[in-house]
């Protein structure tokens, strides 16, 4: 029974949710813009951003890309040992795949929905 408990389902989605739970963290971090004016010889009359201590959208959504990339390496890499006969892990292999799998469709709905929002501002009347 021991077994059984080890590998049932809210086990294993407590480093996901932890992981998204981090992600989430930081991106509601919103951007701080400092209160020093800019220096004279730049043109701009806005405040610069604060980039060491904010994380940018695009610096997210790269780690959010490299993280399922490495998913997908992991996942071809258990693939292959099992194909190549280095590896009798059939249970890991196929979690992994499923990782990466949902993974992956998690980032491409993702992505359907910021190109469905960008699409409708792109539309909107001025």
């Amino acid at each position: 029974m021991d077994k059984v408990g080890a590998i049932t389902m809210p086990n294993m989605q407590l480093p996901m949710i932890t992981e998204m739970q981090q992600m989430a963290a930081i991106a509601s971090n919103r951007v701080e813009f400092s209160t020093a004016l800019p220096q004279p010889t730049g043109s701009s009359l806005f405040a610069q951003v604060n980039e060491v201590n904010s994380p940018s959208f695009s610096r997210v959504f790269n780690g959010v890309i490299n993280s399922v990339d490495n998913l997908q390496h992991v996942a071809s890499d258990k693939q292959t040992a099992m194909d190549m006969g280095v590896s009798d892990d059939l249970t890991g292999t196929m979690l992994a795949s499923q990782k990466a799998s949902v993974a992956f469709s998690a980032m491409v709905q993702v992505r359907n929905k910021l190109t469905t929002a960008l699409d409708e501002v792109m539309n909107t009347a001025l």
